[in-house]
């Protein structure tokens, strides 16, 4: 059987404030029969003093009235039979009959627990009557009966403030505890089903964070570890996604570049037997052509060996010579758009081991996308340098154009994901995979109005 956690938490404490109950009713009670001992020996006290073998005292009216003032009790004296001098007395007005089904007790019979006495009704008022019966000698009023009559309103009032602050005290106070643990349950078990409703939402695919309660305890840690399950999930997510773009994108390329590839490679045969053939025709447009051919090739290329690691060999690489190719190649392009291309190669060998066909791809997509991004009249500079801090290279290519927009900043380097109309979003993609499969890395920044793209390679 479910049950639920308010529930759980409220159980013990029903359990627990039963007990309070139970325990204030034995209290009230203990202190109800406590106070009536009290005003029982009170009056036991006054017919000791006033039956004792000792006592002087005659049960006159005036004396009587005295005694009703001292202890609130009503007084009756019948006297004893053949005693015609001596006559009745009582605090009553009028005097009442003597009530016969009392039991008469006598100072001899004293018990260790008092009592007040039988309950009677006298002129319609309820009382508790104690019958005693005078037996000392030489006492004057020997043989004859006092009768004390207790009102039953100030019984119930001395009982009723006995009892009054252990239940209020006791019934108060555990309904406030059982209120304030309602409550305190309730604020908890509300808390729990938001967590609750959170999770189902993570499990929905909505990795929002939620926001973190005030009060810092064991439910704050919780919700900061649903926070950080669904930062991470969110990672996966973007991961799987881009993971499966990328295997979509093999599938959909393998057929096609493999077409286009063989289409490229006939083009560059035809150019290559009509250079054979013609020795006479100027060569350079047609060389411009074939180098073109080539970079569609190798471009065919990167949608086979995105994701997939290297499988080239290393060798030693001269970057200033990868560099030139990749300027060379880029040139004309620059011509069409009046995009100036300069690039101040560096005088010193910069020689390291690297694959030359992922390095081609590296500089080629940085500064290809760095001429389409200056635009017309734009420039682009590319510049190589060695690090400081140890062997190594550093290859700067900055471009006058307005930089990536705000929404892609973060993710420029994710395949797909690209700012122009006409583009896929793999050719930075591409070079960053090269950069990190040679030790090396690929980071941009904004710098005095230019973006700078930077590419740090190791000696």
């Amino acid at each position: 059987m479910r049950l639920s956690l308010r529930y759980r938490m409220l159980l013990p404490l029903t359990l627990l404030l039963l007990g309070d109950a139970a325990a204030t009713a034995w209290a009230a009670d203990t202190a109800a029969r406590s106070a009536e001992r009290r005003l029982a020996a009170q009056q036991w006290a006054v017919a000791h003093t006033l039956t004792a073998k000792q006592s002087q005292f005659r049960f006159t009216k005036p004396i009587l009235d005295q005694m009703k003032g001292l202890s609130g009790a009503e007084f009756l004296f019948v006297p004893p039979e053949g005693r015609p001098s001596v006559l009745p007395e009582s605090t009553f007005e009028p005097m009442p009959v003597p009530p016969a089904d009392v039991p008469v007790v006598t100072l001899a019979e004293e018990a260790e627990e008092h009592t007040l006495g039988s309950p009677v009704q006298v002129a319609g008022t309820e009382y508790r009557c104690l019958r005693l019966r005078i037996v000392f000698r030489p006492h004057p009023y020997t043989g004859g009966d006092l009768y004390i009559f207790y009102p039953e309103s100030l019984r119930q009032t001395a009982v009723r403030d006995a009892v009054q602050p252990l239940l209020i005290l006791g019934g108060v106070g555990g309904l406030g505890a059982f209120a304030l643990a309602v409550a305190f349950g309730s604020s908890l078990v509300t808390r729990i089903r938001d967590l609750d409703a959170r999770t189902r939402l993570i499990a929905a695919g909505d990795f929002r964070p939620m926001p973190l309660p005030r009060s810092d305890d064991e439910l704050r840690d919780l919700c900061e570890s649903v926070n950080d399950m669904a930062r991470r999930l969110a990672a996966f997510q973007e991961e799987l996604q881009r993971d499966e773009r990328l295997r979509v994108l093999g599938q959909f390329s393998g057929g096609l570049a493999h077409q286009l590839r063989n289409a490229a490679a006939g083009a560059k045969l035809a150019i290559e037997l009509f250079l054979a053939e013609n020795p006479t025709a100027d060569p350079e447009p047609l060389r411009v052509a074939l180098r073109q051919l080539a970079r569609i090739e190798a471009n065919l290329r990167q949608f086979l060996v995105l994701g997939k690691p290297p499988q080239h060999g290393r060798q030693p690489c001269d970057l200033v010579k990868l560099l030139d190719q990749a300027v060379s190649l880029l040139k004309p392009q620059c011509q069409h758009a009046g995009t100036e291309l300069v690039w101040n190669p560096s005088t010193e060998a910069c020689v390291i081991s690297g694959d030359p066909t992922q390095l081609s791809h590296l500089f080629g997509n940085v500064i290809g996308n760095a001429v389409e991004a200056a635009g017309s009249a734009g420039t682009v500079t590319v510049s190589l340098a060695a690090t400081g801090s140890g062997p190594g290279h550093v290859i700067e290519v900055t471009d006058t154009g307005a930089g990536p927009p705000p929404d892609i900043a973060e993710r420029l380097f994710e395949p797909f994901v690209t700012g122009k109309d006409q583009g896929i979003g793999l050719g930075l993609a591409v070079a960053k995979q090269a950069a990190e499969a040679h030790g090396g890395r690929l980071s941009w920044e904004r710098r005095d109005g230019k973006t700078v793209f930077r590419i740090e390679l190791p000696g």
